[in-house]
């Protein structure tokens, strides 16, 4: 999928088994190539097994910005004409669930935790039974730089996070939380603003992050 001089520099690792389900897409690499800077199932949490579950639909446009992580036993759709973009030391830890049917993009730094699920569409046509008016399926989800997310966290469509945003564990997000600032943190079903003047302390985490995140 790779031109050959891009290809010879091996900047994709897969991690444990994987079934790849349809790769007739394009992956797009905006940032200087370096190996295993894509890491499919890469081992950088406290799990060690895997369940050998991990499933690969690329037909869309799947462009990635720097190093980023996928954990152990994920499953990523990216259908067809959909684009999903990645950040920066984006991730999805293991047994998250990416789905895009239409738009998706992931900031810098931009990290879910386990067992989240990230789905820009509702699969089904909705209608209003009074007037048969059919609301759209699909959306655009947009999740801002250093946004530290927790596990079993569902970013749904029409979704859109500021920078330096923390979202709760089990938390449901459905809609446009920008205009809160940066720095907060939300949560709930559906999430809403629980803190203010709070971030993840990113700057005293680079060196860690950076040891233990990027392959040399």
């Amino acid at each position: 999928m790779f031109p050959v001089k891009t290809a010879r520099k091996l900047p994709v690792f897969f991690y444990g088994p994987v079934k790849l389900c349809a790769i007739r897409g394009k992956i797009i690499i905006k940032a200087p190539i370096k190996r295993a800077m894509i890491g499919f199932g890469q081992p950088y949490e406290m799990n060690t097994k895997f369940q050998g579950i991990s499933e690969l639909f690329l037909n869309g446009t799947f462009v990635i910005k720097g190093h980023i992580q996928f954990g152990k036993d994920y499953f990523i759709y990216i259908s067809d004409n959909a684009y999903c973009e990645f950040g920066h030391m984006a991730s999805l830890a293991s047994r998250g669930k990416l789905i895009c049917k239409n738009k998706i993009v992931f900031g810098d730094y931009a990290r879910i935790g386990s067992e989240s699920q990230v789905i820009d569409t509702n699969f089904h046509q909705m209608i209003n039974t009074q007037t048969n008016e059919k609301y759209p399926m699909d959306g655009t989800i947009k999740l801002g730089n250093y946004n530290f997310i927790g596990n079993r966290v569902s970013i749904m469509q029409k979704t859109i996070t500021p920078n330096y945003c923390t979202i709760a564990s089990n938390t449901l997000c459905n809609k446009d939380y920008s205009k809160l600032g940066e720095n907060i943190l939300i949560g709930g079903i559906p999430a809403k603003l629980l803190k203010e003047n709070i971030s993840r302390d990113w700057l005293g985490e680079q060196d860690i992050l950076e040891k233990y995140l990027i392959i040399k």
